[in-house]
């Protein structure tokens, strides 16, 4: 049986119902005590969407809503007229689930009356989340649970937040911190940023460049199109880009990477079970650490190198093949360019 039924076509009596309309005020503020949330679904044809499990929140839908050329001004009176003419806009909660939407009810609505309808939802923490928008940014803070989302158009914001993540945008970038478990992230046209996370990690972009900090666990986070840049990377790590730079510092990892038109820079604190580097155009330069036992299989137009005793093989202007310390984990390199080889 359905605990209530908000229907935002009608005007309420209450002082919460609707409050003055700016992108700052919601127009309507909708109090969630005294519910059982355990899933959220919320589904918007232009705005925004903000979830967040923060404690020091009271639970609550609120609702914003602005012309959508950008004017936060319009009067009540003519959103509402709008809201009744073009849209289904409810906001409802049954067996634990939170569902709350907008939907235009023409398809050929005149664009010059549409409306931009955000939601912020504020619950506790463990809910899952079904999130939908076509032109707007996606934002969640501070849940445990099984996270999906999709945008059309708008960027993708992630704070502390544990469980499966998967997530997509075909016009936005994408923001990641403080997240663990299983992460799943895409977007079709802009950069991804990452901090601070463990687990199973993926990370695509067909278009833009990605940042990567503090990353542990399973890692793959491919580029299309833009640079990569890594500090702090422990587990295994596969990477690489069709068009831009490779620069990772600080590495304890596994590390299969490749670029096919640019430099790499790769500088390792501790090697794991192997390293694959792949360069068609561009040099490379790799640190390696002097006391750990590798096997070293590295190619190049012209390589540079300040191996000395502790290395056993064969090297010259365009191979280095042998052991360092010993042997141990695989380290090879394929490029064809110049190669700098740095033991220390």
């Amino acid at each position: 049986m359905k605990k209530y039924l908000l229907v935002l076509f009608v005007a309420f009596a209450g002082s919460s119902a609707f409050a003055q309309n700016n992108w700052k005020t919601p127009y309507l503020t909708k109090s969630l005590s005294g519910q059982s949330i355990k899933d959220v679904f919320v589904n918007t044809s232009g705005g925004s969407i903000t979830v967040s499990g923060a404690s020091d929140e009271q639970p609550r839908v609120e609702v914003f809503i602005q012309g959508n050329n950008g004017n936060s001004d319009l009067p009540k009176e003519e959103i509402q007229k709008r809201l009744d003419e073009n849209y289904d806009l409810k906001v409802d909660v049954s067996g634990g689930e939170l569902h709350a939407s907008a939907k235009n009810k023409k398809n050929n609505m005149d664009w010059k009356r549409s409306l931009s309808i955000s939601f912020r939802v504020y619950v506790p923490g463990n809910v899952a989340t079904t999130l939908n928008t076509s032109g707007g940014s996606i934002h969640l803070d501070n849940l445990t649970g099984s996270q999906q989302f999709e945008t059309s158009g708008g960027s993708l914001h992630l704070d502390k937040i544990t469980g499966t993540i998967k997530g997509r945008t075909s016009g936005g970038s994408i923001h990641v911190s403080d997240s663990k478990e299983s992460i799943d992230l895409q977007t079709s046209g802009g950069s991804i940023e990452a901090r601070n996370c463990m687990g199973h990690i993926r990370l695509e972009t067909s278009g833009g460049s990605l940042h990567l900090d503090g990353l542990k666990g399973d890692i793959k986070a491919t580029t299309s199109g833009g640079s990569i840049s890594g500090n702090k990377i422990d587990g295994d790590f596969i990477t690489g880009t069709s068009g831009g730079s490779i620069n990772l510092t600080d590495l304890s990892c596994s590390l299969d990477a490749s670029t096919s038109a640019g430099s790499f820079h790769a500088q390792f604190v501790s090697v794991g079970k192997s390293v694959k580097i792949d360069v068609s155009s561009g040099h490379v330069d790799l640190q390696l650490p002097s006391k750990q036992g590798l096997n070293l299989d590295v190619r190049g137009d012209k390589i540079e190198s300040n191996l000395t005793d502790n290395f056993s093989g064969n090297k010259d202007k365009e191979r280095v093949e042998g052991k360092l310390n010993g042997g141990g984990s695989l380290v090879e390199v394929r490029g064809n360019g110049r190669v700098n080889l740095t033991v220390n």
